[in-house]
């Protein structure tokens, strides 16, 4: 399992003195990036011996992460990486259009580095789509948009966003075909970054607002022709 490699290589984060939120906060990250797909069974045993922790710790871990609606646990079964249906993806974006649509107003007022880290991002999107690293440009996705709430210089918002991300980043999967979505984004997050620092705010808001709408019908239209209306989501 390539995501359970990728966690001892994490193990180095975990110090004497972390907590579950440390270890919930790998455990999201793995999930943001796509390496923890939906449905995935998350071993308490593997995942312990993974990162060096007791189970009482990852037990916690698993709660918070239950409660950021990113894992569910299932009685008899075990602990797995939540799968979401067309409800979630539809209150997620109504979320993201809030809080992003809001972050573009205020980037007159954003800290310092903002822009820099919206940039960076975008760049990383390009190279990856550059090299068909087409997995690669979805998560460079999410690190734009979570450079976006940036904009905000409010901590309590970006924690936010990195949540509904990670859920919408499990919603990326039912998408067959990733360069077919990901790639027309990237020219989009080149004009918004470009409208921000020409100072177009309202510009910007609009053309965020337009691109979270198309995403979100793509997504939706994506979950109809996979999950038919009134069927079980398959694990």
């Amino acid at each position: 399992m390539t995501w359970l490699a990728k966690l001892q290589d994490d193990r180095s984060l975990i110090s004497r003195a972390s907590t579950a939120q440390r270890v919930a906060e790998i455990l999201r990250a793995r999930i943001t990036e796509g390496a923890l797909l939906p449905g995935t069974r998350l071993s308490e045993e593997m995942i312990g011996a993974a990162l060096g922790v007791s189970r009482n710790t990852l037990r916690e871990s698993f709660r918070l992460l239950m409660h950021e609606r990113l894992v569910v646990h299932e009685l008899n079964r075990g602990v797995f990486v939540r799968v979401l249906d067309v409800q979630d993806v539809v209150d997620i974006y109504r979320l993201r259009r809030v809080l992003e649509c809001a972050a573009v107003r205020n980037a007159g007022n954003s800290p310092a580095g903002a822009t820099e880290a919206i940039e960076a991002a975008l760049v990383e999107g390009e190279q990856a789509a550059a090299q068909q690293r087409w997995f690669d440009v979805g998560t460079a996705n999410m690190q734009f948009h979570q450079a976006i709430a940036g904009l905000t210089g409010s901590p309590r918002i970006e924690e936010i966003m990195r949540q509904a991300l990670a859920e919408i980043r499990l919603a990326f999967h039912v998408m067959a075909a990733p360069q077919t979505f990901h790639q027309p984004y990237l020219d989009r997050h080149r004009e918004l970054l470009e409208l921000i620092r020409s100072g177009e705010v309202e510009r910007a808001h609009t053309v965020l607002d337009d691109y979270l709408r198309t995403a979100e019908r793509q997504l939706v239209d994506a979950y109809a022709e996979r999950v038919p209306e009134g069927a079980a989501v398959p694990r």
